[in-house]
């Protein structure tokens, strides 16, 4: 995040109609579109509120996951290493059956 504030604040340029760009902030609204007017909204007046419910939402997932995350008696895990280290020779077995017999 610090790094993001780095290159907002270090890539800052102010236009050269600064001037008119002070006496009228609003362009008019047949020429900026709804998304394009919302993100300005966000990304300049309410930059810190935007980026502080971020940090919350983040928090919040971050605790979510932690709470749900427990460990449970009688629940069988998943032991991944036994699954990838499975021969076929050790889980398959051929049987030769006579026909007509059956097993």
């Amino acid at each position: 995040m610090l790094l993001e504030l780095v290159f907002v604040f270090g890539t800052w340029a102010f236009e050269p109609i600064e001037g008119e760009l002070i006496a009228n902030p609003v362009p008019p609204a047949d020429e900026v579109h709804n998304t394009q007017a919302l993100g300005q909204l966000l990304y300049t007046d309410y930059f810190y509120l935007f980026q502080a419910a971020g940090m919350i939402l983040l928090i919040a997932m971050i605790g979510a996951i932690v709470l749900t995350l427990r460990a449970r008696e009688g629940v069988r895990r998943q032991v991944i290493a036994k699954q990838i280290g499975r021969r076929a020779e050790d889980t398959i077995e051929v049987v030769d059956v006579p026909s007509g017999r059956g097993i």
